[in-house]
């Protein structure tokens, strides 16, 4: 048990407020974001009051954080609440709802859905949240909003009336001040057949990434194909349902002009991701690789290098990966999502039937010849190995799984990164294991990830943004937060 009071940070108010009053800039990688005011919470009375059961999920964050004493403690938080999710008063609701909100890009990334959400936080919600400062003297950390009205984690406002201040609470204690992402100007425009911007690119990580979901169905359908903790098919559906406008295929030229308002308007962002669901078969008469390479090729041929092009596509062979490369593309995401050979299968058994995990690995180290090494960057779900019923029941034998992928891809000069699993309730696994993994295992996988990343000295992935605490804008999980600016 951890006492409160002997934490290292459970600070003086009067430390924390002086730090915080001498931090009051920017990231690095989000300058220039807006300069609309972002919301920040003021004054907190931060006490040490007596523990209780009540306080149970405050308790073990604090032992998680002096457990990984290498680890900042912003990373633990911001990976409990990723796995988590979070909550909103109604005043904070009506807060955010002034300042930019979640477009659903591509997947839910809510615990629940949006029918069951009574307050209708779907709608008001922002798309980050921006932690600093506070009782826990926080720097800067950006998180990606995941919905769960019944978390321990819940945004409420402070201050008096016409001074809102936005607090993070956890168990009902104020931990950190909270910003949230102001309104960027093309937000406000809509395209000349009436589609708005958010709605056709979207943009993330505090503005730096321009997400384009060109296709929002996945052809791997029913439980015999589609990868069991996606939820691109079921969001989709469920988005429709509601009402909200979402382009099943997006027109290129509804892309350019999206890109024309953004790139006129504004200096924040740097990257573009083109992805979409997988093509097993064609779509408009087309395979995945050339479907989605015509939009790079139209994005490059229009903006001439104005943005760092990325995408996110199956493991391709490598004939059809040199299409991407051709028409402009940088970095390919061709994400393994598991590395256990039996989860896998059970898994993404779409993918393991049309592809196969041996033959996966095998093409993303072919794309490293067509890309170079560093520019291939495959994603995988982390948390997902401990999924009932299937997955591993013990922290070490996960991370000894998980390691082991890092370990072949990294030796190869391939860096993986990871999203922090989103157990969301319309997909199998989530329906199983609405808590997702233990806080314990994403811990010891940050560890993984950056003492292997510094073994073989790889370089800081790019397209990402600057790296380290402070400074990192990649929200979904923290690898970027504990990697240094360079190599050891």
């Amino acid at each position: 048990m951890v006492a409160r009071h002997f934490l290292p940070w459970s600070l003086p108010l009067v430390a924390w407020r002086a730090r915080f009053a001498s931090r009051q800039g920017t990231p690095a990688s989000a300058q220039g974001v807006s300069q609309l005011p972002l919301v920040e919470a003021g004054t907190l009375n931060w006490g040490v009051p007596p523990l209780d059961t009540s306080q149970a999920r405050l308790r073990q964050v604090e032992a998680a954080a002096a457990a990984h004493p290498t680890l900042p403690r912003e990373a633990v938080v911001k990976e409990d609440i990723q796995r988590t999710g979070i909550a909103f008063s109604p005043a904070a609701l009506r807060l955010a709802a002034q300042f930019k909100a979640k477009a659903y890009f591509i997947f839910s990334f809510d615990l629940v859905p949006l029918k069951d959400m009574e307050n209708h936080e779907h709608w008001s919600a922002p798309e980050e949240i921006w932690l600093e400062g506070g009782a826990w003297g926080f720097r800067p950390t950006i998180i990606s909003v995941r919905l769960n009205p019944n978390s321990p984690y819940r945004i409420e406002v402070e201050g008096p009336e016409g001074e809102p201040q936005a607090v993070l609470h956890l168990d009902g204690e104020p931990l950190t001040h909270i910003r949230f992402p102001p309104v960027p100007e093309y937000y406000t425009r809509t395209l000349s057949n009436g589609k708005r911007v958010i709605e056709i690119a979207p943009t993330i990580e505090w503005g730096y990434l321009v997400y384009l979901t060109v296709f929002r169905i996945c052809q791997y359908f029913g439980d015999k194909e589609e990868c069991q903790f996606c939820d691109i098919n079921n969001n989709y559906r469920q988005q429709i349902q509601e009402g909200r406008p979402y382009t099943g295929v997006k027109a290129i030229e509804e892309i350019l002009e999206a890109l024309d308002i953004i790139a006129s308007t504004d200096s924040a962002s740097h990257a573009y991701t083109i992805t979409g669901g997988s093509i097993t078969s064609q779509l408009k008469g087309q395979g995945e690789a050339e479907f989605y390479a015509q939009y790079a090729a139209a994005i490059e041929s229009h903006f001439g290098g104005r943005w760092i092009g990325k995408m996110v596509a199956q493991a391709l062979p490598k004939p059809e990966v040199q299409r991407f490369k051709d028409a402009g593309i940088q970095i390919y995401h061709p994400n393994y999502e598991i590395w256990d050979e039996r989860l896998f299968s059970i898994l993404c058994p779409g993918k393991d039937r049309y592809v196969g995990r041996a033959e996966w690995h095998r093409r993303i180290l072919d794309a490293a010849e067509i890309f170079g090494p560093s520019h291939v960057i495959p994603n995988f779900v982390a948390g997902i190995e401990m999924s009932k019923p299937h997955g591993f029941t013990e922290v070490e034998d996960a991370i000894r799984s998980t390691g082991e992928g890092l370990e072949f891809f990294m030796s190869h000069g391939v860096c993986p990164r990871f999203t922090t699993w989103c157990a969301e309730p319309l997909t199998r696994l989530g329906k199983e294991n609405p808590g997702g993994a233990p806080l314990e295992y994403h811990l010891r996988l940050l560890e993984t990830w950056r003492d292997t990343h510094a073994k073989h000295r790889l370089p800081v992935p790019p397209g990402y943004g600057d790296p380290g605490l402070g400074r990192a804008v990649f929200s979904v999980s923290s690898f970027m937060d504990v990697l240094a600016t360079s190599p050891n």
